[in-house]
């Protein structure tokens, strides 16, 4: 198993255009969320917390991307301690906890009043509705996290049955 971690730890890293075009690519999601929040924060009385969930899940985001980019997020390859390191794992850990648990709460917010009225009545202070743009984006934003989660649990699934499958046909490993 040590071997396995080792080649791991020691994998090269994709090119820097590589890795700048991802980190670009992994923040067009939270960008908009916090655009489509901030422009209907006011546009969802039925559940006040969907345009707030959708500004704070984007800003949160948006800093766990970029703090994968600072040069303290890497731990030294020479085996020194590097006291940031410790810090930016630490803080890291706290704001992945929180989004997390605000992801969870996000859920009961969104699932629960599906599917909302999407029309506002002008006549009177309505309060059970909720504007059908940030719905959805909030809806289908939630809905594509568990989209993708199936995803990864079915392949890395079928990875650990070829990998199961390659042990069995050499006996001598």
């Amino acid at each position: 198993m040590s071997a396995l971690y080792k080649r791991v730890k020691d994998a090269p890293r994709p090119p820097l255009p590589v890795l700048i075009c991802s980190k670009m690519f992994v923040c067009i999601l939270p960008v908009a969320q916090i655009a489509v929040g901030a422009a209907y924060l006011e546009e969802c009385p039925q559940e006040h917390f969907i345009p707030i969930y959708l500004v704070v899940m984007g800003v949160f985001g948006l800093i766990l991307t970029l703090l994968s980019c600072l040069p303290c997020a890497q731990n030294p390859k020479d085996g020194t301690t590097n006291p940031l390191y410790r810090l930016c794992t630490t803080w890291n850990s706290l704001a992945s906890t929180f989004v997390f648990c605000w992801f969870i709460a996000g859920n009961v917010w969104i699932y629960r009043i599906y599917e909302p009225n999407y029309v506002k009545n002008d006549t009177v202070a309505d309060s059970t509705y909720c504007h059908k743009t940030v719905y959805l984006f909030a809806f289908w934003t939630t809905t594509l996290v568990y989209i993708l989660l199936g995803g990864f649990l079915v392949g890395g699934c079928c990875v650990l049955f070829c990998f199961f499958l390659c042990g069995r046909a050499d006996p001598d490993d």
